[in-house]
């Protein structure tokens, strides 16, 4: 029997630590007079904050377990895959993307030697893609999130793959109607959004420094790297107009319609877990991973 269901689609604080910055030029203004962490790096709140959000939920999701014994099991689970909110992760992506970036070290020290390219850079993020050290610093970041996009999608195949498998479980053909119904999907609306834990900033650390580079500069990735640049000059103003990115924001937003549509749908429990591995778990996770790749060109 298979799932008879369509197939459609606070603020944390964090060091950045760059190897290879202890001779650099004196920063501007505004940086010195943010917080420095001994020994020296970088320090940037918001930027830490949107990027724990994207960090978190990956991990969060990524860890959910394929087998289920029970319905309460799936019911938590349901609602820990909820737990993104579609604007906020396409700017979390790009955030993430610019710690990684700013983890290159000739990429920083660029930015720092040029900084007249901070308007050119706000109003255009492939300006970035310029800079010496560039490159390396756009694998770092295509790398990172590739990363957390894989893994996502392939752990949300697994659960999809369980809910062919649970059907030899009673319990999971049984209907769900009624009030129950309304109140799962009632839950699991009410779970969108980053919820910080006070183990976020060391999470987001050792994922950030897990390194590893992987080429293309997707309009994802050019974001990140244009957003690195301008946060290491102290333009966080111009930094903050280009956490966005269309193409990527519409597949998170498709992914998480699917996934309420689905659950709307689903009348047994086994339909839940087909609606939360494949909509709530590798729909997202794949949507990452395209934001790795270079945008297609009309024709192709």
């Amino acid at each position: 029997m298979r799932p008879s269901l369509s197939r459609g689609l606070s603020a944390a604080l964090i060091v950045i630590t760059l190897a290879g910055c202890a001779t650099r030029s004196a920063p501007p203004q505004r940086q010195a007079q943010r917080p420095s962490p001994p020994g020296g790096g970088y320090v940037d709140v918001g930027l830490a904050g949107q990027a724990s959000a994207f960090e978190a939920y990956t991990r969060r999701a990524a860890a959910i377990d394929p087998s289920f014994a029970d319905p309460a099991e799936i019911g938590q689970r349901l609602r820990t895959a909820a737990g993104y909110e579609p604007r906020q992760l396409e700017a979390g992506m790009i955030a993430y993307a610019a710690l990684a970036a700013m983890q290159e070290p000739g990429f920083v020290a660029a930015v720092r030697a040029n900084r007249d390219v901070a308007r050119r850079v706000a109003a255009d993020p492939n300006a970035a893609l310029g800079l010496p050290g560039a490159t390396a610093a756009a694998a770092r970041a295509n790398a990172a999130l590739a990363r957390r996009g894989e893994a996502l999608a392939a752990a949300g195949q697994r659960v999809r793959k369980a809910s062919y498998s649970v059907q030899h479980q009673a319990w999971s053909r049984a209907r769900i109607s009624g009030p129950a119904a309304a109140e799962r999907l009632a839950a699991v609306k009410q779970a969108a959004g980053y919820r910080a834990d006070p183990a976020d900033r060391a999470r987001l650390s050792a994922a950030i420094a897990e390194g590893g580079r992987r080429g293309g500069a997707s309009p994802v990735v050019a974001r990140g790297v244009a957003v690195a640049a301008l946060t290491v000059l102290g333009q966080d103003g111009a930094a903050r107009s280009l956490m966005q990115e269309p193409r990527s924001g519409q597949c998170l937003r498709i992914a998480k319609l699917n996934y309420h549509q689905c659950l709307a749908a689903a009348g047994t429990h086994y339909e839940d877990i087909y609606c939360l591995g494949l909509h709530a778990m590798a729909d997202p996770g794949r949507c990452v991973v395209e934001a790795t790749r270079p945008a297609r060109r009309a024709g192709l």
